[in-house]
């Protein structure tokens, strides 16, 4: 809790420092589009999170969503199937890598690195094989699917959600303080909610549809780790393999699992980005994304050495990286192939705190 209060507490700084470099950082119509980023790239980052927790790593996620974001049009416009085809044969495709990836990690017994390293390259070039390295695109249709990414919610649907968050946020401080733990982090939280949706309701901020899509599936996740015995045992699992195996635990269906898990959130990515955009070119569409999203799990709380998750932090941690992305186009447009080099220092600065995290403990 201590480290996600921190993460909060950096991300407004960030956007204060961010606010006075560059008014237009506060305009609706880019706070639209930073939330929007903020969605699709939270949502990928909580897919590498599921394999970060067993220990593991996913550095296919960036041709993942170039697979399914370049062949969602394909299928639409060249092969002409209904939506209501396409969709599930592409989330059969991303579930199907993600078997493959975990039934070589947990029964192979590869390197996760070297599997899903192959794969970033295997489904990036099939995929330019199958295209042609043509660029992929719906024109001028498909509006109402394209609708999952592009729509928004009227003002009054993100007021009421901010609401509905403050009163669970205020209802957790309340829980926190009746069991002698600290209620300032949640009631710090709950004041901000609120005066978020007083903002959004004065200024007539649109919440886009990936940020709708981002919340449900990180309640979902946050659900799953915390009140199932799956999540439990794939928390277990990252701890120590070898005790939680001996202990009961179906380590390799947990295995195949996490790997699945991030390959479908991976797929639903892809489609949602390719949604957005309009048009997605199989040389370079996702390129480096598997970066935003270690990046996002890392400084957010997951530990690369397994066993510990904070979805919460996660989608803080995905937050930050697209703001610092966004002070970069809007303050400093000529330096913006430096970007590379925040997003190394950020994955660096999150493992050194893990590091020294781990380390305190012993030294007290």
């Amino acid at each position: 809790m201590k480290k996600q209060a921190g993460m909060f507490l950096v991300l407004v700084a960030v956007c204060v420092i961010a606010a006075l470099l560059s008014p237009a950082f506060l305009g609706v119509g880019n706070l639209e589009n930073l939330t929007r980023r903020i969605g699709l790239f939270g949502i990928i980052g909580i897919g590498v999170a599921f394999v970060i927790v067993t220990g593991g790593i996913d550095l296919s996620i960036g041709s993942v969503v170039c697979l399914t974001g370049c062949g969602l049009p394909w299928l639409l416009v060249q092969l002409g199937l209904p939506p209501w085809l396409a969709l599930p044969v592409l989330l059969g495709v991303s579930a199907v890598v993600g078997l493959w990836h975990g039934w070589l990690v947990a029964v192979v017994k590869l390197q996760p690195f070297v599997v899903t390293l192959c794969g970033l390259l295997v489904y990036r070039g099939l995929m330019r094989g199958v295209t042609q390295s043509q660029s992929q695109g719906f024109g001028s249709g498909f509006q109402d699917l394209r609708w999952w990414s592009t729509g928004k919610l009227p003002p009054e649907a993100g007021a009421v959600g901010c609401a509905l968050a403050t009163l669970l946020l205020a209802w957790m401080a309340w829980r926190a303080r009746k069991s002698g733990r600290s209620p300032l982090p949640a009631s710090a939280a709950a004041v901000l909610a609120a005066l978020i949706g007083g903002a959004i309701m004065q200024a007539g901020f649109q919440v886009p549809m990936p940020c709708v899509i981002l919340i449900v599936l990180a309640t979902l996740t946050a659900a799953f780790f915390h009140l199932t015995v799956w999540g439990r045992h794939l928390l277990a699992l990252g701890s120590n393999e070898k005790a939680a195996r001996f202990s009961g635990i179906a380590t390799t269906r947990l295995t195949l699992l996490a790997y699945v898990a991030c390959a479908l959130l991976a797929g639903i990515a892809g489609m949602l980005f390719v949604m957005e955009v309009g048009s997605a070119q199989p040389s370079d569409f996702g390129n480096f994304y598997e970066l935003y999203a270690i990046a996002a799990a890392v400084i957010g709380g997951c530990s690369l050495r397994g066993g510990r998750i904070s979805v919460v932090g996660v989608v803080l941690g995905a937050a930050l990286m697209q703001v610092l992305r966004n002070v970069m186009v809007l303050a400093f447009p000529s330096q913006q192939q430096l970007e590379l080099a925040v997003i190394g220092v950020v994955i660096l600065l999150g493992v050194l705190a893990d590091a020294g995290m781990r380390r305190l403990p012993a030294r007290k």
